[in-house]
This record gives structure tokens, C-alpha cells and sequence, in this order.
């Protein structure tokens, strides 16, 4: 067997609607054996992931994150995917950016569609990055209708990419949360940029950017404001900060955490009223699953 090699351009046969179907279908097979790996020099890590589906075979997906690199005009995030058969087999070898672009932005978009309100039309993104602009790309697919504002810590990166998107920008980010019915943050926080105290009843919030157990995007006001979803128990607990550091402190409970993708009865929003949260943690699992569907559809 000759391995496949998927370029960025693949795109251009994707479906982000697709994509959350396939995600869904993935979570319906054998429950995936994961391996996470992270070693760190400073700001800078390197995330090793490996994942395991009966049916799907199984993946290594390799990551840098350099944060410095952003100032020097590089990617800040770069890695290698490689997908191999039910056989061990070297199948495919895809462009890290392809599957990450879409895996990222599929987890969430898979979550929005299960938890946010249908009828969400204001969405707003805090981060002017690269997740911000495949976020409005995804949850355009399933809210057509929405219009979405950006907010950034550099104002000028905000304007930059809205303009880009035929986005609105914030000034106020408390104000803006307020407004929005869709709270996505993809940031490279350390430390909260979203407070609970902004909330209102029936917002839905996407917590992306987090890796990292130093690292948060929201406050414990959020969490405790919120009924609170994961895409894998086994993946953010003991792994990212933005679950850990309130777990530890006794915020939170591993109770509290009411479902992952593992679960879909139980991962739903129960009222109109109701303020959800899902973290996003992107593990391997969910590359392996992004990889498979990519391959479908090319």
C-alpha cells in the first residue's frame, strides 16, 4: 500500500456540517485508547498524541507551540499527522494544519449544535488568530444567520481579521459578552479573560484555547454559573488547566462535569434559560476521526 499524502487544498472538498456527523458516528464505535505526551521549554511545548479506534485504525499527531514565534511572523503552531490502517500500516500522511483547522473547529462546532440555543444569532470570538477565523467559517455553517463580532487584546489584529470576514469588533468585551448568545474564546490566556459575572441565561461558551495546566480563559464564576460538558473526561481532566486548576481548588467537582461526546444523552442543553460551557480539548481521538472523514471526502 502506497501511503496517501493530504495536502492543505483538500479543503475545498470539506463540510463542517459533515465533519460534526462524522464525529458523532466516531463516538458511536469502541471508545478510543489515548496517549498524550507534553514536554516544555519555557512558553514553548511539544504535544505528542496518539489515539486508537477499532474501525478507524489509529494516529500520531506531533505539535510545536511557540508562542514567540507570532512576533517574528511565523506560525505559532506547527506538526506532523500521520494515520495508519487496522493492519499498522502507514496509510496516510496529512498536512498538520488541514487536520487541526478542522478538528478544532469541528469539536466545537459539534458541541454548538448540541448545546447552544438553535435560534443564536450573535456570536462573538475573543482571539483574532487562526481558530478564530475557521471558528466563523464552522459556526456559520450551522447558524447561517448569525453575525459575528471579534475581540482581541490588540485591537488592531481584531479590525484586521474583521474586516477580512465582514466581522463586527468589540471595544467593550463586557459589553460584548452581554450581547452575544455564543461566547467562543481562542486565546493563549494564562490567566481569565472571560468573567461569569458578564453571563446572562441561555448563552452558550466555547472554551478553546487552553492546553496547558497553567493555562485558563474563564473565571470560576463562569463554571459556577454553568452547567459544564467536555469533549473527553479523559482528556481535559489532569491535562488542562482550564478544568484542573478549579477542580483542584475545589470549585468544581468531577460531578459538575455532566457529560463528554461519550454520552449524548446526557450532552444536551435541558432549558432555554440554561448557560452551558464545553471545553474544548482536542485530544487524538478526535484528529483520528477528522483524518477519516477527510479521506472520505477527497
Amino acid at each position: 500500500m502506497t501511503p496517501r499524502f493530504v495536502p492543505a487544498d483538500a479543503e475545498a472538498k470539506l463540510d463542517w456540517l459533515a465533519l460534526t456527523d462524522a464525529l458523532a458516528a466516531g463516538h458511536e464505535l469502541p471508545k478510543a485508547t489515548l496517549t498524550d505526551s507534553f514536554l516544555y521549554q519555557g512558553d514553548a511545548t511539544l504535544l505528542t498524541r496518539a489515539a486508537a479506534i477499532p474501525g478507524l485504525g489509529s494516529l500520531v499527531k506531533a505539535a510545536t507551540i511557540t508562542p514567540g514565534n507570532a512576533a517574528q511572523g511565523l506560525p505559532s503552531v506547527n506538526g506532523a499527522v500521520t494515520l495508519f490502517g487496522g493492519d499498522g500500516r502507514l496509510e496516510a500522511v496529512l498536512d498538520f494544519h488541514l487536520v487541526t483547522k478542522w478538528k478544532t473547529a469541528g469539536d466545537s462546532l459539534l458541541a454548538a449544535r448540541r448545546l447552544a440555543r438553535p435560534d443564536s444569532r450573535e456570536i462573538l470570538i475573543i482571539g483574532a488568530g487562526a481558530v478564530a477565523r475557521s471558528l466563523v467559517e464552522a459556526y456559520g455553517a450551522a447558524f447561517p444567520k448569525a453575525r459575528f463580532t471579534l475581540w482581541n487584546r490588540t485591537a488592531s489584529k481584531a479590525a484586521e481579521l474583521a474586516a477580512e470576514l465582514g466581522a463586527e469588533i468589540a471595544d467593550d468585551l463586557a459589553g460584548a459578552v452581554g450581547k452575544a448568545d455564543i461566547v467562543a474564546c481562542a486565546t493563549m490566556a494564562k490567566s481569565p479573560v472571560l468573567r461569569g459575572e458578564w453571563l446572562r441565561p441561555g448563552q452558550h461558551v466555547d472554551l478553546i484555547g487552553a492546553f496547558r495546566p497553567d493555562m485558563r480563559e474563564a473565571d470560576d464564576d463562569v463554571l459556577r454559573r454553568a452547567s459544564l460538558f467536555v469533549d473527553s473526561l479523559d482528556t481535559t481532566i489532569g491535562h488542562i488547566g482550564e478544568i484542573d486548576i478549579p477542580l483542584t481548588a475545589g470549585t468544581i467537582t468531577k460531578a459538575d462535569l455532566i457529560a463528554d461526546f461519550y454520552d449524548p444523552a446526557r450532552f444536551a442543553r435541558t432549558s432555554d434559560e440554561e448557560i452551558t460551557v464545553f471545553k474544548n480539548g482536542g485530544g487524538a481521538h478526535l484528529d483520528l476521526m477528522t483524518s477519516r472523514y477527510i479521506l472520505s471526502a477527497i
